[in-house]
């Protein structure tokens, strides 16, 4: 910035402390950058910035604000060499719910009751937590962060009013609630499979799917492992129901463990190596 008008903007923001809330009009609305804000104290032109993902947890970004209305907005950043203060409209329309979230860390393990099942994910309220004002409660697991293990339904893996321990993951500031995961306060089963086998290794299970280039076998509860097509049978096999059926017990060789990827790859024909 340069010339006696940045300066005294300059001046302006250095003024301000995050973490405060001021007031302002919005000068400019637009769905991608957010909302540009003229603070109070300073009407030469707009210093604040409201970004997409601050707006309000309460409607639709679009409908959230209008050019020409006053605002009341949570300091969340001041750089001086832009000339600019990040706010956050949704810090200041719940500051106790901000205050609550805000301080969480990855990795913190946080306790609560099971709000709600939804399609899209379970609701958590939070113990010492504030209530959320739109969901049933301020954590959220998404359906991957449930289990380890495959589940058809999220009934399967918990109900409501059920107590959870569930490892915090991050601060959603879009829908203003707390991203939990309850597999990461527990075993990983892969892992525990992955150290008790080797390469080589024969194992037996079910069939439990078909699809296209393979079949799922459950080779230990909840772990499936991959034959390919190529690995179902030392002849050439266009589909997986030429050699097994889901449901048959079939015993399988292990060909590969990727542990990064949590998955396992098997061999069938390996398994009968007198076939070819």
């Amino acid at each position: 910035m340069s010339g006696a008008s940045d300066d005294r903007a300059r001046e302006f923001l250095a003024g301000l402390r995050v973490g405060e809330v001021y007031m302002g009009t919005a000068t400019d609305v637009t769905r991608r950058q957010g909302v540009s804000v003229t603070l109070d104290g300073f009407p030469s032109r707009p210093l604040g910035t409201v970004g997409p993902l601050e707006l309000s947890w309460r409607m639709h970004p679009a409908a959230a604000v209008e050019v020409g209305q006053r605002v009341a907005a949570e300091v969340i950043a001041i750089d001086l060499d832009q000339g600019q203060a990040q706010l956050s409209m949704a810090a200041a329309e719940n500051p106790e719910l901000w205050a609550f979230l805000k301080p969480l860390r990855r990795g913190e393990i946080l306790t609560g009751t099971i709000a709600a099942i939804e399609r899209f994910g379970v609701f958590v309220a939070l113990d010492e937590g504030p209530a959320h004002p739109v969901f049933p409660g301020v954590g959220f697991i998404t359906y991957p962060e449930l289990s380890w293990r495959r589940f058809e339904a999220a009934s399967d893996v918990v109900r409501v009013g059920q107590r959870v321990s569930c490892e915090f993951l991050q601060f959603d500031t879009w829908n203003g609630e707390a991203r939990l995961s309850l597999r990461a306060t527990q075993p990983d089963p892969f892992v525990a499979l992955a150290d008790s086998i080797t390469v080589g290794r024969t194992l037996r299970g079910p069939v439990t799917s078909l699809i296209s280039f393979g079949a799922f076998v459950e080779v230990t509860d909840g772990i499936e492992g991959l034959v390919h097509l190529r690995e179902l049978s030392w002849e050439p096999v266009e589909a997986p129901e030429e050699v097994v059926r889901v449901g048959d017990q079939i015993t399988v060789v292990v060909i590969e463990i990727d542990r990064r990827r949590r998955q396992l790859f098997l061999s069938l024909r390996q398994a009968s190596p007198d076939c070819r």
